[in-house]
């Protein structure tokens, strides 16, 4: 089947994050990789001021049905998408994030401080955004891969654990010595998981 993928970036903003998995995906699938104006190094747009303009900057891209990919403070955005077009998109695999849920309880390190240091001209929304998302999440049926890496400080494995009791349909993978990065920096180990998520 040709899948079309969206891929959602984290915090540091740059589409190219989920470039080395993408090469590896099946060729016939169709990708798009979105950027974050604003975050990271990325150019601002002055329409892009908040969690509620991303959501619907992603929203723009999907195709029905789409699989939506996502990392960190993307996967925040994927789960909002999913619970606002639930029928727009066919899987869902998030890694590493919060998923809109409270990380601090599952032992989560604050990253603010040193994004902040790495990312001096980043748009200030997204230190200040906080979004609670616990109690919908019953609401989600879309099949739903969460990928953690068990070396993460800022989004611990703990927090995968609650995302799939609290998910419907999840099921958590988890990469061994895996950092926030390891979507991007270990590709090739995620790739075979998430091609077998999109048969389910």
């Amino acid at each position: 089947m040709a899948h079309h993928v969206l891929f959602l970036p984290g915090a540091g903003g740059a589409a190219s994050f989920w470039h080395p998995l993408g090469v590896l995906l099946p060729t016939s699938w169709r990708k798009t990789y979105l950027s974050w104006p604003g975050l990271g190094h990325e150019p601002h747009e002055p329409a892009l001021q908040g969690l509620d303009d991303a959501v619907a900057h992603a929203a723009r891209m999907l195709e029905g049905p789409s699989v939506v990919v996502a990392q960190s403070m993307g996967g925040v955005v994927a789960v909002r998408l999913a619970l606002a077009h639930p029928d727009r998109i066919s899987h869902l695999v998030l890694t590493a994030t919060s998923g809109g849920i409270d990380v601090a309880s599952a032992g989560a390190a604050d990253w603010r401080m040193s994004y902040r240091a790495e990312y001096p001209n980043a748009a200030e929304w997204i230190l200040t955004e906080r979004t609670d998302l616990s109690a919908e999440l019953h609401r989600l049926s879309i099949p739903t891969l969460l990928l953690w890496g068990d070396a993460d400080p800022i989004s611990p494995v703990g927090v995968g654990r609650q995302l799939e009791r609290l998910l419907p349909r999840a099921r958590l993978r988890v990469l061994a010595g895996g950092d926030h990065m390891f979507a991007r920096d270990r590709a090739g180990e995620i790739a075979p998981w998430i091609e077998e998520h999109l048969l389910t």
